[in-house]
């Protein structure tokens, strides 16, 4: 599983891409945490609606289709800047130095060939659903209610587009800490001690209750 993790910025071109980058990353959550809360909200309107007039939400499955791809695939970028995803920490974490800046650094770029030809392949699907001469633009839709399914399958690319991004910087961050032998590079993920992340957490909660008595 994946520990905690730090990221460190400072004036470099590297940490002002990575925090430029991570606006449009945390954009992308924002939206995939909307899609969570719409797909609630429709869910309560189709059982409310069937509970109590028998009418549940006409093309409550379309919706949920075109909804998915925004909660499975808008924060992936996010989570990887912060390295929160599944990985084997207890192997990774033995390694020290140069030795553990290699290993990200071929394991970022295996991931970033991954996520390449997963990019070529869904824009390819986009291309196919996608037709200007068409109803809507779509040679195909949703069976209850035919909702065009093009914008669906863009937001697939788009999402795994932005990934590649955040795949290349870190390519960078790594690539520069081997290099150059850094003890805590910037604009990459830094893996912490349960003693670290239990100190961060409570750096969090004590600057949030300051706020909080400034506030009051």
């Amino acid at each position: 599983m994946a520990a905690g993790a730090a990221v460190l910025e400072d004036g470099s071109l590297i940490s002002r891409l990575d925090r430029g980058l991570l606006k449009a990353e945390r954009l992308l959550a924002l939206l995939s945490g909307l899609a969570v809360f719409s797909l609630m909200i429709l869910a309560v309107i189709s059982v409310g609606g069937r509970n109590a007039a028998n009418a549940p939400l006409p093309g409550y499955v379309d919706w949920i289709e075109q909804i998915m791809p925004l909660i499975a695939f808008m924060g992936i970028a996010f989570v990887q800047r912060d390295g929160a995803h599944i990985r084997m920490d207890i192997f990774i974490g033995a390694l020290k130095g140069r030795a553990l800046w290699l290993f990200e650094l071929i394991s970022v770029l295996l991931i970033f060939l991954l996520i390449t030809a997963l990019v070529w392949g869904s824009w390819s699907h986009f291309l196919r659903s996608f037709d200007f001469a068409a109803p809507l633009w779509s040679r195909d839709s949703s069976i209850d209610i035919g909702l065009p399914i093009w914008p669906a399958k863009l937001l697939v690319p788009v999402a795994f587009a932005v990934l590649g991004l955040r795949l290349l910087l870190q390519v960078w961050g790594y690539g520069r800490a081997f290099v150059l032998g850094l003890e805590a590079p910037v604009a990459v993920p830094l893996i912490q001690s349960a003693a670290e992340q239990a100190a961060a957490e409570a750096e969090q909660l004590e600057g949030h209750d300051s706020n909080g008595s400034r506030q009051g």
